[in-house]
């Protein structure tokens, strides 16, 4: 029987390396399950917060727009002109709002990235210890 250079046969060290090889993938499977549910949770914290933050903030605009329309109004512009500055700036901001809730729920940043590079690095480990035998 062939044996490798430190006694063992050849049968004996594959199937250690098969074995290994199992309870790795094994392992980075639960390591993904476990990354995939951190990304859920913080895409189901971010969407909370816009939630609540939504919630909160639609009755307060509606008063402060109006307390401003009135105050431009009372400076001495026309209703519409003291309208459009408020609505414009009460959008710039609403925008901005929403792109930075959205910028935390990018597909992207649910990929298990973690889970990918150990897997390569492992592919690799593994890549070498069979040119090794």
């Amino acid at each position: 029987m062939t044996t490798a250079n430190n006694g063992r046969p050849v049968t004996d060290i594959l199937r250690d390396l098969l074995a290994q090889i199992t309870e790795l993938m094994r392992n980075e499977g639960e390591l993904a399950r476990a990354e995939m549910s951190e990304k859920l949770d913080q895409t189901v914290r971010g969407v909370a917060f816009m939630v609540a933050g939504a919630v909160l903030l639609i009755p307060a605009l509606v008063i402060l727009l109006a307390a401003a329309v009135a105050a431009i109004m009372a400076a001495g512009l026309e209703p519409y002109w003291a309208a459009l500055i408020v609505g414009g700036a009460a959008l710039s901001v609403g925008l901005a709002l929403v792109l930075g809730g959205k910028s935390s729920m990018r597909l992207r940043n649910l990929a298990p990235r973690r889970t990918m590079d150990h897997l390569r690095r492992d592919v690799s480990v593994a890549r070498n210890q069979l040119r090794r035998t």
